[in-house]
């Protein structure tokens, strides 16, 4: 026998509308939540190349990126170019890869996606990897699909250039074919303004091309090598990195200096194309000590210097209508 009073019509058709709201709210969450972790979405996971110093500690095919369509109106098709943008950073800088992939991402308007097609990834060497970085590495693998995970000693001046250039045709399956026009090597603590880039390169050649802030500077037509803030390689000149026995012997060693030795030896990279002074290290931030048609700025180590270069470039400009920016206000 229950000494609880029996509810009312009314206390009953009161819950029953208190519930309605929050009862629509979780099917609407946890019906699409229930149906994600049936199917999650598909992403890339981490590649891993032989290298120099070792066979690979496993392997997978990079699929070829969809062709995008022109995004101006007109008919579809592939893009005018292709650059893979490879970041050459260590496994322990998840924060600097955070940044840097926003601070490229911004930049994936439909009018550079309608010029080219730009592909920006992280190169990381697997050796020293302590657990907890693997996991976060494996955890940005496949969140964003941009790791490339080389079987290299991480370090400066171990052969982790040639590891990349030797690495990626096997790596991206080319099969004699050719994945992309250029390689771009560039430090963490380079920004790369990619519309300038790509510019740069619609005019570029795309067999034997050699393209940087070459040292020296005024060496306009032939400077031996270009400098390691970031270089770019036309992709006949990383097919040839693969198979050559110059540069597998002499991967050791300062790393920009090392990729223009091996192009010296080999007569090869006849085409060199030196855009200093339009990459630079960082000077300060007052305007003047930033170019007007500036492809990269290098030397920002710290945070600080990051920020700065970006606000110069209105890469952090909010609209200040918005909600967000009264926010951060």
């Amino acid at each position: 026998m229950s000494y609880l009073p029996k509810p009312s019509y009314y206390t009953i058709s009161l819950i029953v509308v208190l519930l309605l709201p929050f009862t629509i709210l979780c099917a609407s969450f946890l019906l699409p939540f229930s149906a994600y972790l049936r199917n999650p979405p598909v992403v890339a996971a981490a590649v891993v190349a032989s290298g120099c110093h070792g066979a690979a500690v496993a392997a997978a095919d990079v699929p070829e990126a969809p062709a995008r369509a022109a995004d101006d109106g007109g008919g579809g098709g592939r893009p005018e170019i292709s650059i893979l943008v490879g970041v050459h950073t260590m496994a322990k800088k998840h924060s600097r890869r955070h940044l840097v992939r926003m601070a490229y991402a911004l930049q994936q308007t439909p009018a550079l996606r309608a010029a080219a097609r730009v592909d920006v990834r992280f190169a990381l060497c697997a050796r020293p990897m302590p657990p907890e970085h693997r996991a976060f590495v494996a955890l940005e693998a496949r969140a964003y699909g941009d790791v490339l995970l080389f079987d290299c000693d991480e370090g400066p001046d171990r052969g982790k250039t040639y590891d990349y250039f030797a690495g990626l045709p096997a790596m991206l399956g080319a099969g004699g074919g050719r994945p992309y026009d250029y390689v771009m090597k560039v430090d963490d603590d380079t920004y790369l303004r990619l519309d300038a880039l790509v510019e740069t390169l619609r005019r570029a050649p795309r067999e034997d091309m050699y393209y940087g802030a070459g040292l020296p500077f005024l060496d306009r037509r032939s400077p031996p090598f270009m400098l390691g803030m970031g270089y770019v390689l036309s992709w006949d000149l990383v097919e040839w990195i693969a198979g050559s026995d110059i540069a597998k012997e002499l991967a050791i060693g300062a790393e920009d200096v090392t990729t223009g030795i091996w192009l010296n030896m080999g007569n090869k990279a006849k085409i060199r194309v030196n855009i200093f002074p339009r990459m630079y290290d960082f000077k300060g931030v007052k305007p003047e000590d930033f170019l007007e048609d500036t492809i990269g700025v290098h030397q920002l180590k710290q945070d600080l210097r990051w920020a700065q270069t970006l606000e110069h470039f209105n890469v952090t400009w909010l609209d200040p209508s918005s909600k967000t920016t009264n926010s951060i206000s």
